[in-house]
């Protein structure tokens, strides 16, 4: 209901400069379809939840990736910093020939201001940004406090790697993960990645992984004390794996050559 909320309104506020016909894009679960705007993505939306359209909110961004589950057509609206306003229809497809769109601006089917109107949005944003991160917060703190069995555990030269929750809600993806040190000396984190592949690791013709934002991360400390474990949450935007894609999770140590990598299971 609320996201039917969200659609009306901005639907309401679009000064449509021309009616024209909606091109179609087709998306599945084990392909990324890229679409590429000419100013960074300010807000997309799908009409339905089989389709996941997800781009960087934190950080300015000129694409965004579609993906989907079998299910009845939708539709995306995307709007961009400059207040562009642009609309498809989306359909599921088990064979996806088209994989990156590059979208020009004449494209668009409006503004989302009136004419000559400029868009405000900085006041509000600060305000939502701000309840946002709060909300992180008291669901990381949460997460960490409930029991859960581990998806999957990495141990090498004394270093545990273990991603023990993935939750979804709403738009993100919670990952809790936990790295434990009896190596007899400190951890020190180079960095810790997360990427979705695609294929066989020793077939590296067929093998793609594609790296995941994080959008907030939630106790993770740089360094893990000899004798000790720490448990810590990513956020991410939402995402679909596929029938053949995993889940990685890529540690590697600063100054050393200590690095172990975890894949959930398909």
């Amino acid at each position: 209901m609320k996201k039917t909320l969200l659609f009306l309104s901005l639907a309401l506020s679009i000064s449509i400069s021309a009616q024209r016909q909606l091109d179609t894009i087709y998306a599945n679960d084990q392909k990324n379809v890229a679409l590429f705007f000419q100013s960074p993505i300010r807000q997309g939306i799908t009409g339905a939840s089989h389709f996941v359209f997800t781009y960087n909110q934190e950080k300015e961004q000129y694409f965004g990736l579609l993906q989907a589950k079998p299910g009845l057509e939708s539709n995306l609206l995307a709007v961009t910093s400059d207040g562009s306003v642009y609309s498809y229809i989306l359909k599921y497809s088990k064979r996806v020939s088209k994989l990156n769109y590059f979208i020009s601006a004449n494209e668009s089917i409006g503004n989302e201001a009136p004419i000559g109107k400029p868009v405000q949005q900085e006041k509000k944003n600060i305000v939502t940004d701000e309840n946002r991160i709060s909300y992180f917060q008291r669901a990381c703190d949460y997460l960490l406090k409930s029991k859960s069995q581990a998806i999957a555990t990495k141990q090498k030269q004394g270093i545990k790697l273990e991603l023990k929750q993935m939750v979804y809600d709403g738009s993100e993806v919670y990952l809790v993960i936990e790295v434990k040190n009896t190596s007899g000396i400190n951890f020190d984190i180079d960095y810790l990645n997360v990427y979705r592949t695609n294929g066989n690791n020793k077939r590296k013709a067929s093998y793609q992984r594609l790296q995941q934002d994080v959008i907030y991360q939630h106790h993770l400390q740089s360094s893990i004390i000899n004798g000790l474990s720490q448990q810590f949450v990513y956020v991410l935007p939402k995402f679909v794996l596929g029938d053949n894609e995993k889940l990685m999770l890529e540690l590697k140590e600063l100054n050393g050559s200590r690095k172990l990598i975890v894949e959930t299971k398909t």
